[in-house]
């Protein structure tokens, strides 16, 4: 493995203390850097003259128990309106949506591909569709699941093969047993010839 996928560590770590390694540093975006938000804030000083503690709360901070703060029974919950992206962050995708366009590349490869590689794929599909339905998979892995057959759709097959590299490397407990098979069928459905997509 090349080391400059290794994230600098500790310099103290122990001698068989594993790499540190960064998915992150693979992508390469080419693109400024952004700035890291590392560095501290200080608090603001309330010494020298007229420092006395003022009546009123500052904006953004909230004043100790003890000093005019309400109790936190009395304080009104959050009735103001959501806007659109909070409440797509919210929803869960469809697993219809979801698998439409996988079993849509399935169906496409059968043509070309081996039936027992057909079939394995489709086994795993749904043995995919038996986790989400049981509730076993996080809201994370079925939004980016959506976000992998939406470009599996559009035959973005770099877009489908990076999401599909990130949740290997972030939620592999999770998509281990079936990601195999989706992993195959993004490369199958790269490798046909173009033919228009079906909805």
């Amino acid at each position: 493995m090349s080391d400059r996928f290794v994230k600098p560590g500790n310099q103290e770590h122990g001698w068989n203390d594993p790499p540190q390694f960064s998915y992150g540093l693979q992508k390469d975006p080419g693109g400024p850097k952004r700035n890291l938000l590392n560095k501290r804030v200080h608090a603001p000083q309330l010494t020298g003259p007229g420092s006395e503690m003022p009546s009123a709360p500052v904006a953004g901070v909230t004043p100790p128990r003890g000093m005019n703060a309400p109790p936190m029974d009395r304080i009104a919950p959050d009735t103001s309106p959501r806007s659109p992206s909070d409440v797509t962050a919210e929803t869960e995708p469809c697993i219809e949506d979801v698998q439409e366009p996988l079993y849509w590349a399935l169906n496409a490869c059968r043509h070309t591909v081996k039936k027992q590689i057909c079939d394995d794929v489709e086994r795993r599909l749904k043995l995919f569709e038996d986790m989400w339905k049981s509730g076993k998979l996080s809201p994370l892995v079925k939004r980016r699941m959506h976000g992998l057959s939406q470009a599996l759709k559009s035959r973005n097959w770099d877009g489908a093969d990076e999401i599909h590299r990130g949740l290997m490397v972030d939620h592999v407990s999770e998509v281990s047993q079936w990601m195999v098979g989706v992993k195959r069928l993004i490369a199958e459905a790269r490798s046909l010839t173009p033919q228009p997509v079906n909805n």
